[in-house]
């Protein structure tokens, strides 16, 4: 007999995974949050994909997010999906990289926009302002279970995508909606990169990027340039952030505050 699942506490699908990359695949994204800074769409993105590792032993999987207070000054969200390596593999080619594929998962990065901001001028990162904490859950779901959901890459692109809604509701109120299908780059091309002198292991996790909307930086830029006294919204202590994912489930995460008073900020 079978435990119910509101009756247990569900952790991450991979608890301790080897490494966590996290991709930059959305177009739409990236070019809306570009022009919301006042910035031409960078070309580059177009050439190559690119990711970076972000903290594998920070990764939580549904339930409370316990955050410090250097966390809160522009605390955000970021609505993606991930990919599980199930096999080893090196300088692997973009045509045979969905068989080191073993699932799909929702996954939440979580970013401190301050402190993110403050390093990234040093041209290095991120760093602080993502490593505290990246949620994925509520399950791993495998490829069989999304043949019905499968697309074609884009025309130039090599590797599968998957026709799968992303929503995110903060606290009931949804605010960000995409589709998994919008990837300029595909899974199978981030592995391609990812692998090139490299090893890839099982129990490595890949992430997507942001979707489309899928950040509150992205749509408090948004709103500014349509109303300049708008006033910027950013999560909170008790925040209830909810991310579903066609066939993926929904990831629940819950924002708390963390005892520890300790600041990175210079005292004034």
């Amino acid at each position: 007999m079978g435990i119910p699942v509101n009756e247990v506490r569900l952790l991450a699908p991979v608890p301790r995974p080897g490494s966590c990359r996290d991709g930059y695949a959305f177009r739409q994204h990236v070019e809306t949050a570009r022009r919301n800074r006042r910035l031409p769409m960078i070309p580059e993105f177009d050439q190559f994909p690119v990711f970076y590792f972000t903290n594998h032993r920070s990764i939580r999987g549904p339930g409370e997010v316990p955050c410090m207070p250097d966390h809160f000054k522009q605390l955000d969200f970021e609505l993606e999906a991930a990919v599980l390596i199930v096999k080893q593999g090196r300088n692997i080619r973009a045509k045979q990289a969905d068989k080191y594929i073993g699932g799909l998962m929702i996954m939440n990065d979580l970013s401190a926009r301050a402190l993110q901001m403050e390093e990234m001028k040093l041209n290095l990162g991120p760093a602080k302002g993502k490593d505290f904490a990246t949620s994925t859950g509520p399950w791993l779901v495998t490829m069989d279970e999304l043949e019905e959901f499968e697309t074609a890459s884009a025309e130039g692109h090599s590797g599968k995508g998957w026709n799968l809604d992303m929503v995110c509701r903060l606290n009931g109120r949804e605010c960000s909606r995409g589709k998994l299908g919008d990837m300029q780059w595909t899974f199978a091309e981030i592995i391609e990169r990812a692998s090139y002198g490299a090893d890839l292991y099982p129990g490595d996790i890949i992430g997507s990027g942001t979707v489309g909307t899928g950040c509150l930086l992205e749509l408090n830029g948004t709103a500014a340039m349509k109303n300049t006294a708008y006033t910027p919204e950013w999560l909170k202590a008790g925040d209830l952030i909810e991310m579903e994912i066609t066939g993926l489930g929904t990831l629940s995460n819950t924002i708390t505050r963390e005892a520890d008073d300790f600041s990175l900020s210079p005292k004034s």
